[in-house]
């Protein structure tokens, strides 16, 4: 069989360097102990990589001084439960945009659909950005928060976090971030962007495994407790541990999930955030301009490398997307993502929800020229089928 031509990093980034693959194995071959509950030394070594970790990306994020205010959890969606559910309470009015992923749109849905808090949803243009001034003018006296995802997992389009952030301060209301496509893709400074909470994930961009993601807390934002149990640390306090990182982690961490996200880290930091996506980016550009020129295509992204993440969406007319993402996997060893992609109010607002949403292509750090190439005639002919 010819080679796997990966096109679903928005998914997961796959392969990871193999530095992740390496420390994984020898971390957890000498070093697979709970830390902080014991006091023998793989016990305190283990500790001082999961510290490391938290200090590498606070100030990856340059979330502020604290850097026991990165939590760990199992993915964004785990934290973002964490952070809404923490955050909600009755009567409160929440703000958030129709690019979300089903991470923000379903937790707070079921929190509208209960009737505790009052939801309003901006939409975004026809680039698909949000517009800074509609999140101004849908917040009312008593929205607590606002909460808008860095990255589109559909379109890839990046949002104005700054803008936003200063009106969210201005306003005087919670800034939440679901940082799933943006964490390790594009550089974020959560101070200058007025970010109170940033969510990630560990398994995409920061090149990590799955299974282990988080959440950074700005000093002052306090989120009330929606699990309780063992920390390991002040085990005779009845009830859980107010202080962080224990506030928002419950027993034992994903030790091995740290350990390749500290590599993985280590490892972009390198490379340069900023080269990975420059080069990420100019693949990305020449994708979107040959699957614009084939007849019957039609591609559902902005029409700049400025504010894009290498994210491209497309359908090719009188096809369904599943179809062709199955004739791309079985005649041409091509994996991409199909259907509405987790975000179906972008598919609402772009037409392409009764066509079943979209086939994403989404490029990563170990894309070359020629899988782009590959992917450019293979749409070509599945296109010319119909012709």
């Amino acid at each position: 069989m010819s080679k796997l031509i990966y096109l679903d990093n928005s998914a997961t980034s796959f392969p990871k360097p193999d530095v992740v693959y390496d420390f994984m194995n020898d971390f957890y071959r000498k070093h697979g102990v709970n830390p902080g509950r014991s006091g023998f030394d793989a016990a305190v070594e283990t500790e001082e990589v999961v510290n490391s970790t938290r200090k590498m990306l606070t100030k990856l994020f340059n979330g502020g001084n604290d850097h026991n205010r990165l939590t760990f959890s199992y993915n964004a969606t785990d934290s973002l439960n964490l952070i809404i559910n923490g955050l909600v309470e009755k009567g409160i009015h929440v703000v958030s945009t129709m690019l979300e992923h089903n991470s923000v749109l379903r937790p707070l849905n079921m929190h509208h659909q209960n009737g505790t808090i009052d939801l309003t949803y901006v939409p975004f243009d026809e680039h698909g950005y949000v517009h800074p001034d509609d999140i101004k003018n849908a917040i009312r006296p008593n929205t607590k928060f606002v909460v808008v995802t860095h990255c589109s997992n559909v379109l890839g389009t990046i949002q104005p976090l700054t803008e936003i952030g200063k009106i969210c301060k201005e306003k005087g209301v919670i800034f939440v971030v679901d940082g799933s496509q943006g964490a390790g893709a594009v550089d974020l400074d959560m101070q200058e962007s007025g970010i109170d909470v940033y969510c990630f994930t560990g398994h995409k961009c920061l090149m990590g495994p799955t299974g282990i993601g988080g959440s950074y807390v700005r000093e002052g934002i306090e989120i009330k407790h929606t699990r309780a149990g063992g920390t390991g640390v002040r085990s005779a306090y009845p009830v859980h541990l107010d202080e962080y990182p224990y506030r928002l982690e419950y027993g034992t961490l994903n030790l091995l999930g740290v350990a390749g996200l500290n590599a993985g880290v280590k490892w972009i930091q390198e490379q340069g955030i900023m080269n990975i996506h420059h080069r990420e980016i100019l693949l990305w550009d020449k994708l979107r301009k040959a699957l614009q020129d084939i007849e019957g295509v039609t591609t559902y992204c902005a029409s700049s490398i400025e504010n894009q993440n290498p994210v491209l969406s497309f359908n090719i007319n009188g096809f369904d997307s599943g179809d062709v993402g199955t004739m791309l996997d079985v005649d041409y060893n091509i994996a991409v993502r199909t259907g509405l992609q987790c975000a179906p109010k972008v598919h609402e607002v772009i037409g392409t929800f009764d066509l079943h949403g979209t086939v994403r292509m989404s490029i990563g750090a170990f894309t070359t020229e020629e899988d782009v190439n590959t992917a450019i005639e293979a749409v070509k002919e599945i296109a010319a089928i119909r012709n």
